[in-house]
């Protein structure tokens, strides 16, 4: 049985509904967040709105550095005309390892799509993008998409900031991701740039409603999307909220659904997996499309219990990983043979060619570490089905034990327990490369 972290559990405990319930409330009062609305009323549209969320992060916690992403926008297919794009971001430095962040996010504008006239020859079965206008001066409350999000992120600000973690917690309120996910996509440019070692991104969008247009209820399930390969660091992730939500939120049931988002659709998560970060989407298996992108996605048509719940997961997952240590490093890039300059993982059949010979590095500037476990499961299994702990060592031999139908990991454990994330033997896939072929004589006559 794993332990149970009491700083994690302390937290937990000071999660409030009531508290997200006027968080979502709130934002509906400001009638419309969306990308084009108005930048400077005091009440209303997303200037009040970015404004408000900004003074929340600083009232919460000195700890807290909080600061506003600004952007401008060129005209473009999907942005009528030149616009500011404004992230709210706050960042609780880690104490320990302050480079490693711990990304929770959500989306604080908002979408209401009115049907214009249609043209007398038009299909009504196939309207098309065009068919669509989106004004800044109508009503859209956006509470469930996403300003249930929203609220999860900032109470879990306002939680987690009053305490201490080794790695940096980053909780940010993105703009523009109904047109786009212009400012996720924006913030990934720059922490690339920048060179920042992000290790998860924890992103809730439409988590605000637990019964579906057709009655169906889904109030102790949360879907966790990811994208592939089945071993990808996004899969590691959901993997490893999966088995915390387990041991701190046995009352919720993660729903790890393995494909990028639902289907044909995307979210602020996919830029961050798309650059080769760890993320992952929390959503609601009950979805309400009729209600989304309208005026109807009101507080009356939300549940803050459920809202609060699903906050309560990623807390459990990002205080974990804000203790975690970092993930062994199990590939090198191969210096020689035909996958020269390749990553390859650092995983071999051993002198007899049955036995798995497993090797990795440490993670880097990790003084704590108690040691190591090796986990496996077979190629078809979702988790992890057996697990070793093999000490303070880089390198451990399983006997007899076939690389050729199972998938091996390894993570790094350190001394109070804390767990990283698992850092799997993906293969390698070879590149043949061009066949060169010999030109064949042209024949004599």
């Amino acid at each position: 049985m794993k332990s149970i972290h009491p700083r994690i559990a302390q937290a937990l405990e000071q999660v409030s509904e009531e508290r997200v319930a006027g968080i979502m409330k709130k934002l509906e009062g400001f009638g419309t967040r969306n990308l084009f609305s108005e930048p400077n009323h005091a009440t209303r549209g997303k200037g009040a709105a970015y404004r408000w969320i900004e003074s929340e992060f600083k009232s919460y916690s000195p700890r807290l550095e909080v600061r506003l992403e600004r952007h401008m926008l060129k005209k473009s297919a999907r942005v009528w005309r030149d616009v500011e794009l404004v992230n709210v971001v706050a960042v609780l430095p880690g104490r320990v390892n302050p480079e490693r962040e711990v990304l929770i996010s959500a989306h604080y504008d908002s979408l209401n799509r009115i049907m214009k006239p249609r043209a007398a020859n038009a299909s009504p079965d196939d309207p098309s993008e065009e068919d669509y206008e989106t004004t800044q001066s109508v009503d859209a409350p956006g509470v469930n998409d996403d300003g249930s999000g929203t609220a999860a992120v900032m109470e879990l600000a306002r939680v987690l900031s009053a305490y201490e973690w080794d790695n940096t917690l980053v909780f940010i309120a993105f703009d523009g991701e109904e047109y786009g996910l212009l400012g996720a996509r924006l913030h990934v440019e720059a922490a690339k740039k920048a060179g920042r070692k992000i290790e998860a991104v924890l992103n809730n969008d439409i988590i605000g409603s637990d019964v579906t247009g057709t009655g169906r209820s889904a109030n102790r399930l949360v879907n966790v999307y990811s994208n592939d390969p089945n071993d990808s660091k996004s899969r590691q992730l959901a993997r490893y909220i999966r088995d915390v939500a387990q041991r701190y939120v046995p009352g919720m049931e993660v729903n790890t659904v393995f494909r990028a988002d639902r289907f044909g659709r995307g979210g602020d998560h996919t830029p961050f997996d798309a650059a080769g970060f760890a993320a992952v989407r929390f959503t609601t298996p009950a979805e309400d499309l009729p209600k989304e992108h309208t005026g109807n996605d009101t507080f009356a048509n939300a549940s803050p219990g459920y809202t609060t719940r699903v906050a309560r997961v990623n807390l459990a997952a990002a205080a974990s990983l804000a203790l975690a240590p970092g993930t062994p490093l199990v590939a090198r890039t191969s210096t020689s043979g035909s996958l020269k300059g390749r990553t390859v993982p650092m995983l071999t059949r051993g002198k007899s060619s049955h036995d798995a010979v497993l090797k990795w590095l440490a993670p880097r500037d990790e003084a704590d570490i108690a040691g190591y476990a090796v986990v496996m499961r077979s190629t078809t299994a979702p988790y992890w089905e057996r697990e070793w702990y093999v000490g303070n060592v880089t390198e451990y031999t399983l006997k007899d034990m076939q690389i050729d139908d199972c998938v091996l990991g390894i993570k790094a454990i350190d001394k109070e327990g804390n767990e990283s994330l698992v850092a799997a033997y993906a293969i390698t896939q070879r590149d043949s490369g061009p066949v060169e072929t010999i030109a064949t004589p042209t024949p004599q006559k």
